[in-house]
Protein backbone atom coordinates (compact mmCIF):
# COMPACT_ATOMS: atom_id res chain seq x y z
CA UNK A 1 0.00 0.00 0.00
CA UNK A 2 1.30 3.44 -0.90
CA UNK A 3 0.24 6.62 -1.09
CA UNK A 4 -1.67 7.51 -4.12
CA UNK A 5 -4.51 9.36 -6.30
CA UNK A 6 -7.56 7.49 -5.81
CA UNK A 7 -11.37 8.74 -5.92
CA UNK A 8 -13.59 9.91 -3.02
CA UNK A 9 -17.16 9.75 -2.77
CA UNK A 10 -19.41 12.18 -0.96
CA UNK A 11 -22.58 9.70 -0.05
CA UNK A 12 -24.12 12.95 1.60
CA UNK A 13 -24.31 14.49 -1.69
CA UNK A 14 -24.81 11.37 -4.20
CA UNK A 15 -28.09 10.57 -5.03
CA UNK A 16 -27.83 7.24 -6.85
CA UNK A 17 -28.32 8.57 -10.57
CA UNK A 18 -25.32 6.69 -11.98
CA UNK A 19 -24.19 8.72 -14.33
CA UNK A 20 -20.82 7.98 -13.10
CA UNK A 21 -20.96 3.87 -13.66
CA UNK A 22 -20.40 4.02 -17.16
CA UNK A 23 -17.23 6.46 -17.44
CA UNK A 24 -15.26 4.33 -15.66
CA UNK A 25 -13.84 2.16 -17.93
CA UNK A 26 -12.30 -0.21 -15.22
CA UNK A 27 -15.77 -1.14 -13.57
CA UNK A 28 -14.64 0.36 -10.72
CA UNK A 29 -18.10 2.13 -9.85
CA UNK A 30 -21.55 0.42 -8.83
CA UNK A 31 -24.74 1.66 -7.55
CA UNK A 32 -25.04 -0.19 -4.32
CA UNK A 33 -28.04 0.48 -1.78
CA UNK A 34 -29.08 4.14 -3.67
CA UNK A 35 -25.25 5.19 -3.87
CA UNK A 36 -22.58 5.08 -5.80
CA UNK A 37 -19.33 3.27 -4.24
CA UNK A 38 -16.03 2.13 -5.72
CA UNK A 39 -16.26 -1.30 -5.34
CA UNK A 40 -11.98 -1.75 -4.99
CA UNK A 41 -9.18 0.22 -4.25
CA UNK A 42 -7.01 -1.75 -6.82
CA UNK A 43 -10.12 -0.78 -9.54
CA UNK A 44 -9.62 2.87 -9.02
CA UNK A 45 -6.92 4.31 -11.56
CA UNK A 46 -6.95 7.61 -9.44
CA UNK A 47 -7.32 9.97 -12.94
CA UNK A 48 -11.28 10.89 -12.32
CA UNK A 49 -12.86 10.09 -15.35
CA UNK A 50 -15.97 10.09 -13.17
CA UNK A 51 -15.71 13.23 -11.84
CA UNK A 52 -17.30 15.31 -15.14
CA UNK A 53 -20.21 12.95 -14.67
CA UNK A 54 -21.48 13.68 -11.07
CA UNK A 55 -23.91 16.20 -11.55
CA UNK A 56 -24.23 16.62 -7.37
CA UNK A 57 -20.38 17.20 -7.45
CA UNK A 58 -19.88 13.95 -5.32
CA UNK A 59 -17.11 12.61 -6.17
CA UNK A 60 -13.52 14.34 -6.14
CA UNK A 61 -9.74 13.15 -6.21
CA UNK A 62 -7.28 12.70 -3.07
CA UNK A 63 -4.12 11.50 -2.20
CA UNK A 64 -3.87 8.69 0.25
CA UNK A 65 -2.96 5.44 1.72
CA UNK A 66 -4.48 3.14 -1.05
CA UNK A 67 -3.93 -0.57 -2.62
CA UNK A 68 -2.11 -0.15 -5.81
CA UNK A 69 -3.77 -0.13 -8.81
CA UNK A 70 -4.28 -3.32 -10.75
CA UNK A 71 -4.64 -3.88 -13.80
CA UNK A 72 -4.84 -7.73 -13.51
CA UNK A 73 -7.69 -7.62 -11.13
CA UNK A 74 -9.28 -5.15 -13.74
CA UNK A 75 -9.59 -7.68 -16.28
CA UNK A 76 -10.03 -10.46 -14.56
CA UNK A 77 -13.82 -8.73 -13.19
CA UNK A 78 -14.14 -7.40 -16.56
CA UNK A 79 -14.35 -11.03 -18.03
CA UNK A 80 -16.43 -12.39 -15.56
CA UNK A 81 -18.98 -9.42 -16.32
CA UNK A 82 -18.60 -11.05 -19.70
CA UNK A 83 -17.86 -7.51 -21.20
CA UNK A 84 -15.60 -4.93 -20.68
CA UNK A 85 -17.64 -2.19 -20.38
CA UNK A 86 -20.83 -1.79 -18.13
CA UNK A 87 -23.90 -0.44 -20.56
CA UNK A 88 -25.10 2.81 -18.86
CA UNK A 89 -27.71 2.36 -15.97
CA UNK A 90 -31.11 3.35 -16.81
CA UNK A 91 -31.58 7.13 -15.51
CA UNK A 92 -34.66 8.24 -13.54
CA UNK A 93 -37.00 10.94 -14.72
CA UNK A 94 -35.95 12.86 -12.48
CA UNK A 95 -32.09 12.53 -13.23
CA UNK A 96 -32.42 11.95 -16.97
CA UNK A 97 -31.74 15.74 -18.51
CA UNK A 98 -30.32 17.21 -21.70
CA UNK A 99 -27.68 19.29 -19.09
CA UNK A 100 -26.75 15.58 -17.68
CA UNK A 101 -26.11 13.05 -20.42
CA UNK A 102 -23.93 10.15 -20.11
CA UNK A 103 -20.96 10.69 -21.40
CA UNK A 104 -20.09 8.96 -24.88
CA UNK A 105 -16.35 8.39 -23.94
CA UNK A 106 -16.75 6.03 -21.22
CA UNK A 107 -18.14 3.49 -23.59
CA UNK A 108 -16.26 1.48 -26.20
CA UNK A 109 -17.54 1.34 -29.98
CA UNK A 110 -16.43 0.12 -32.90
CA UNK A 111 -17.28 2.47 -36.10
CA UNK A 112 -18.47 1.45 -39.24
CA UNK A 113 -14.62 1.89 -41.75
CA UNK A 114 -13.69 0.99 -44.78
CA UNK A 115 -12.13 -1.98 -45.30
CA UNK A 116 -9.42 -0.86 -47.51
CA UNK A 117 -5.63 -0.92 -45.28
CA UNK A 118 -3.83 1.99 -46.40
CA UNK A 119 -0.23 2.33 -46.54
CA UNK A 120 1.01 4.96 -44.60
CA UNK A 121 3.95 5.96 -46.79
CA UNK A 122 1.15 6.06 -49.81
CA UNK A 123 -1.88 7.68 -48.58
CA UNK A 124 -5.25 6.14 -50.08
CA UNK A 125 -7.66 7.99 -52.69
CA UNK A 126 -9.91 8.28 -50.68
CA UNK A 127 -12.55 10.82 -50.10
CA UNK A 128 -11.35 13.59 -48.10
CA UNK A 129 -14.08 14.27 -45.90
CA UNK A 130 -14.65 10.98 -45.06
CA UNK A 131 -14.03 10.18 -41.79
CA UNK A 132 -12.18 6.87 -41.06
CA UNK A 133 -11.97 6.69 -37.21
CA UNK A 134 -12.49 2.80 -36.42
CA UNK A 135 -12.91 2.82 -33.09
CA UNK A 136 -13.79 4.86 -29.85
CA UNK A 137 -12.44 6.06 -27.19
CA UNK A 138 -9.15 6.63 -28.70
CA UNK A 139 -7.52 8.15 -25.59
CA UNK A 140 -5.18 5.74 -23.84
CA UNK A 141 -6.08 6.53 -20.33
CA UNK A 142 -9.92 5.96 -21.43
CA UNK A 143 -9.98 2.78 -24.08
CA UNK A 144 -10.98 -0.58 -22.29
CA UNK A 145 -8.36 -3.29 -22.06
CA UNK A 146 -9.77 -5.91 -24.28
CA UNK A 147 -12.30 -3.76 -26.18
CA UNK A 148 -13.53 -5.81 -29.50
CA UNK A 149 -11.25 -2.94 -32.31
CA UNK A 150 -8.01 -5.14 -30.35
CA UNK A 151 -9.06 -8.13 -31.55
CA UNK A 152 -6.35 -8.68 -34.41
CA UNK A 153 -5.98 -5.17 -34.43
CA UNK A 154 -3.11 -2.91 -36.80
CA UNK A 155 -2.52 -0.70 -33.56
CA UNK A 156 -1.59 3.41 -34.31
CA UNK A 157 -0.20 4.66 -31.19
CA UNK A 158 -0.03 8.43 -32.47
CA UNK A 159 1.12 11.27 -30.12
CA UNK A 160 -1.82 13.71 -30.15
CA UNK A 161 -0.18 16.68 -31.69
CA UNK A 162 0.20 14.54 -34.84
CA UNK A 163 -2.77 14.98 -35.79
CA UNK A 164 -2.80 18.27 -36.21
CA UNK A 165 0.84 18.66 -37.59
CA UNK A 166 -0.63 16.03 -40.78
CA UNK A 167 -2.97 17.75 -43.01
CA UNK A 168 -4.41 14.55 -44.40
CA UNK A 169 -4.18 12.36 -40.99
CA UNK A 170 -7.57 10.11 -41.52
CA UNK A 171 -6.26 9.22 -45.20
CA UNK A 172 -3.02 8.24 -44.49
CA UNK A 173 -2.75 6.92 -40.90
CA UNK A 174 -6.72 5.46 -39.74
CA UNK A 175 -8.08 3.47 -42.95
CA UNK A 176 -7.74 -0.05 -41.30
CA UNK A 177 -6.10 0.48 -38.21
CA UNK A 178 -7.49 1.33 -34.42
CA UNK A 179 -5.90 3.74 -33.23
CA UNK A 180 -4.86 5.04 -29.69
CA UNK A 181 -3.11 8.52 -28.47
CA UNK A 182 -1.47 10.22 -26.03
CA UNK A 183 0.85 12.44 -24.86
CA UNK A 184 3.76 11.46 -22.79
CA UNK A 185 5.11 14.83 -21.70
CA UNK A 186 1.78 16.19 -20.21
CA UNK A 187 0.09 12.48 -19.06
CA UNK A 188 0.73 10.10 -16.69
CA UNK A 189 3.51 7.79 -18.63
CA UNK A 190 2.75 5.29 -15.83
CA UNK A 191 -0.52 4.45 -15.97
CA UNK A 192 0.13 4.97 -20.03
CA UNK A 193 2.62 1.97 -19.28
CA UNK A 194 0.25 -0.13 -17.44
CA UNK A 195 -2.59 0.67 -19.72
CA UNK A 196 -0.48 -0.39 -22.95
CA UNK A 197 1.48 -3.70 -21.28
CA UNK A 198 -2.50 -4.81 -20.48
CA UNK A 199 -3.75 -3.98 -24.17
CA UNK A 200 -0.84 -5.82 -25.58
CA UNK A 201 -0.78 -8.95 -23.31
CA UNK A 202 -4.38 -9.55 -23.22
CA UNK A 203 -5.21 -9.20 -26.75
CA UNK A 204 -3.82 -10.51 -30.33
CA UNK A 205 -2.23 -7.39 -31.92
CA UNK A 206 -1.32 -7.47 -35.87
CA UNK A 207 1.07 -4.79 -35.81
CA UNK A 208 2.21 -1.26 -33.78
CA UNK A 209 2.92 1.67 -35.52
CA UNK A 210 3.48 4.84 -33.91
CA UNK A 211 3.29 8.61 -35.32
CA UNK A 212 5.57 11.04 -32.61
CA UNK A 213 6.21 14.29 -33.42
CA UNK A 214 10.00 15.16 -34.37
CA UNK A 215 10.30 17.14 -30.77
CA UNK A 216 12.58 15.44 -28.08
CA UNK A 217 9.86 14.86 -25.63
CA UNK A 218 7.87 12.86 -28.14
CA UNK A 219 10.14 10.00 -28.18
CA UNK A 220 8.62 8.96 -24.50
CA UNK A 221 6.13 7.74 -26.47
CA UNK A 222 8.33 5.01 -28.27
CA UNK A 223 10.39 4.08 -25.06
CA UNK A 224 6.88 3.20 -23.53
CA UNK A 225 5.95 1.18 -26.41
CA UNK A 226 9.04 -0.65 -26.40
CA UNK A 227 8.59 -1.54 -22.00
CA UNK A 228 5.32 -2.06 -23.09
CA UNK A 229 6.12 -5.16 -24.96
CA UNK A 230 8.88 -5.87 -23.20
CA UNK A 231 6.51 -6.12 -20.11
CA UNK A 232 3.91 -8.30 -21.87
CA UNK A 233 6.92 -10.57 -23.28
CA UNK A 234 5.40 -10.63 -26.86
CA UNK A 235 7.04 -9.97 -30.26
CA UNK A 236 4.86 -7.65 -32.80
CA UNK A 237 5.81 -5.52 -35.81
CA UNK A 238 6.57 -2.05 -34.66
CA UNK A 239 7.04 0.83 -36.94
CA UNK A 240 7.60 3.97 -35.99
CA UNK A 241 7.01 7.19 -37.79
CA UNK A 242 8.81 10.49 -36.99
CA UNK A 243 6.89 13.73 -37.84
CA UNK A 244 7.88 17.27 -38.73
CA UNK A 245 6.12 20.22 -37.02
CA UNK A 246 5.66 21.09 -40.13
CA UNK A 247 3.98 18.18 -41.18
CA UNK A 248 5.70 16.41 -43.16
CA UNK A 249 6.95 12.55 -42.53
CA UNK A 250 10.82 12.94 -41.11
CA UNK A 251 11.65 9.46 -41.67
CA UNK A 252 10.37 5.42 -40.94
CA UNK A 253 12.15 2.93 -38.54
CA UNK A 254 10.82 -0.80 -38.57
CA UNK A 255 11.83 -2.57 -35.61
Amino acid sequence: MSKRKIIRIDEERCDGCGLCVPSCAEGALAIIEGKARLISETHCDGLGACLGECPQGAITIEERDAADFDNAAVSERLHKQGSLQAEPLPISPLTASSHFPSCPGSRSHSLTRSATAASLTEPADLPKDQSYLGNWPVQIHLAPIKAPYFRNARLLIAADCVPFAIADFHRRFLDGRTLLVGCPKLDDTDTYLRKLTAIITENEILSIEIAYMEVPCCSGLVNLLRQALANANKSIPLTLYKIGIRGSQLNSEII
